[in-house]
């Protein structure tokens, strides 16, 4: 508007040292329902390759001999590199020696890089590592790229759980997060006959150049996705963090070896800071532990659920068997279990309640089938387990993004998945194997592993009675107002984004 008499007011200038507002006319293509379904396609793909190396397929069978002296030189990974139990079983765990050092670096860098550069430089880590499984030549060459794999994993696990509870409509928060962890169960199952498959008709290496060229789209979208926000972080321009400061600073730290290093090293007090925090909240840890002991139990059922059910039943199609059980029991149970927390009201407590008696039924019912004698009687019990034990999913990553305050989410994401994986899944793969060596008894093995499932209900039902608080609506950082849970507005809304009074 001119003044009357005048001539027209001219926008004032930032201050120097200040930039100008970013004010984005157009709508962002990337909405919240189009960035959970570019989610939900990773996270498939990364549970895929856990599906395809644990198939009979592409795992195949060790060399064995017969009484008489004759001797066939075995299948898959394990007949060509010539593993026992044991060393098949590292194969499953290799991923997380890469989680484990990437998944704190990822976790730390979001809150001053964008985070979804730091996706793509990881899905670029996941895509090459998959493509040189199929080109290994003994044990050790694909277990250092199995290592790899996890490093893919560990820029993306952190760091989409929170993208998605932010953008998710107040009262479909678990629901969305149970869409997103549905594609666990989904992506080992489809991994089982997509391995199955291609191992069976073609040959095991093509299954994993397979993975690699369908991961190839995402890791490049990681690179071009427009730079977004994580509640709780500063803000992102380019692809890095603006923070107002004086030019002359700027130009400083450019030159300075020793603001650099001391810049890295605010980084790492405040990364044991945050690890403080999360060890000393008992809701947390309690969730996790909880879940680790589910995950060993689960872990272990996804790389030798095939081999045991075709051990203990003769299936000839165990990965088929195997994998549409998973399908259809992990995409119904996960949903509901995210619906029926929203119903019931997403509360800490109230989730602690789900994960309990889930698990202890859902244990019950697979106790039972690994019992029966009869192979259908088999499916039904371990059917309904599986669809009672998945409805886990949304409710315990609900708990870990809701009892911390909203910057340390990526970090609790990246502890729990790093939790589960180093005391869950990494070593029940082993000692499954290892008690198998011993007691040569798939039914026996299975029964010891399947009541490890009650432990983890036990310590999750301790955690009904410890007293929570939802610090979704917590201040992100020091000064910053808190964000009501209750406002409609997505982080990727439509609407163009407008520079606030007091920038």
């Amino acid at each position: 508007m001119a003044e009357s008499g005048g001539e027209p007011r001219k926008p004032e200038a930032p201050p120097l040292g200040f930039p100008p507002p970013v004010i984005d006319s157009k709508p962002l293509w990337f909405t919240p329902k189009r960035l959970l379904v570019i989610f939900c396609m990773i996270n498939l793909l990364n549970y895929v390759d856990r599906g395809t190396i644990a198939s009979n397929g592409v795992n195949g069978s060790s060399r064995t001999c017969a009484k008489n002296g004759i001797c066939d030189s075995g299948s898959g990974i394990q007949g060509d590199f010539k593993l026992n139990n044991f060393e098949d079983g590292v194969l499953s765990s290799a991923f997380m020696v890469g989680l484990l050092v990437a998944s704190p670096i990822f976790a730390s860098l979001a809150k001053s890089h964008n985070p979804f550069r730091l996706i793509g430089v990881g899905l670029s880590v996941w895509t090459l590592a998959t493509a040189g499984c199929g080109f290994s030549f003994d044990f050790w060459s694909i277990t250092i790229c199995r290592m790899f794999v996890g490093v893919g994993e560990a820029s993306f696990i952190s760091l989409a759980a929170p993208f998605i509870d932010d953008n998710a409509p107040a009262a479909q928060k678990t629901a969305w997060l149970a869409m997103f962890y549905m594609c666990i169960p989904t992506g080992i199952a489809l991994g089982y006959v997509y391995g199955g498959l291609v191992g069976n008709h073609f040959n095991w290496r093509y299954a994993f150049w397979g993975e690699s060229i369908s991961m190839l789209p995402f890791a490049i979208l990681g690179f071009v996705i427009k730079p977004l926000q994580l509640k709780g972080e500063q803000a992102l321009e380019n692809g890095t963090s603006v923070r107002i400061v004086h030019l002359n600073d700027i130009a400083s730290k450019k030159t300075s070896l020793f603001k650099a290093a001391q810049k890295i090293s605010t980084q790492l007090a405040s990364f044991w800071k945050d690890l403080r925090d999360l060890l000393v909240n008992k809701v947390y840890v309690t969730n996790v532990v909880g879940y680790i002991a589910y995950n060993f139990v689960v872990g272990a059922y996804s790389y030798w659920g095939p081999k045991a059910g075709y051990s203990i039943y003769h299936m000839e199609n165990a990965d088929l068997m195997f994998g549409g059980i998973t399908i259809i029991c992990g995409i119904l149970g996960t949903l509901a279990g995210g619906f029926i927390l929203d119903l019931i009201q997403s509360t800490i407590s109230n989730a602690f309640k789900l994960l309990s008696g889930a698990t202890f039924l859902g244990a019950a019912f697979c106790f039972g089938a690994f019992c029966s004698k009869n192979l259908y009687g088999f499916i039904a019990l371990f059917s309904i387990g599986e669809l009672l034990i998945f409805a886990t999913q949304g409710p315990v990553n609900y708990v870990c993004l809701h009892c911390v305050k909203p910057s340390m989410r990526p970090l609790s994401m990246a502890m729990s998945t790093v939790s589960i994986h180093i005391f869950g899944d990494v070593p029940s793969s082993p000692l499954v194997g290892v008690l198998q060596d011993h007691v040569h008894n798939w039914r026996e093995t299975s029964l010891i592993l399947t009541s490890i499932l009650f432990i983890a209900s036990g310590i999750w039902f301790v955690g009904i009675f410890l007293r929570s608080i939802d610090r979704f609506d917590e201040e992100a950082e020091e000064g910053s107002p808190p964000v009501e849970r209750s406002n409609p507005q997505p982080v990727l809304g439509t609407d163009p984004v407008q520079p606030s009074e007091s920038t």
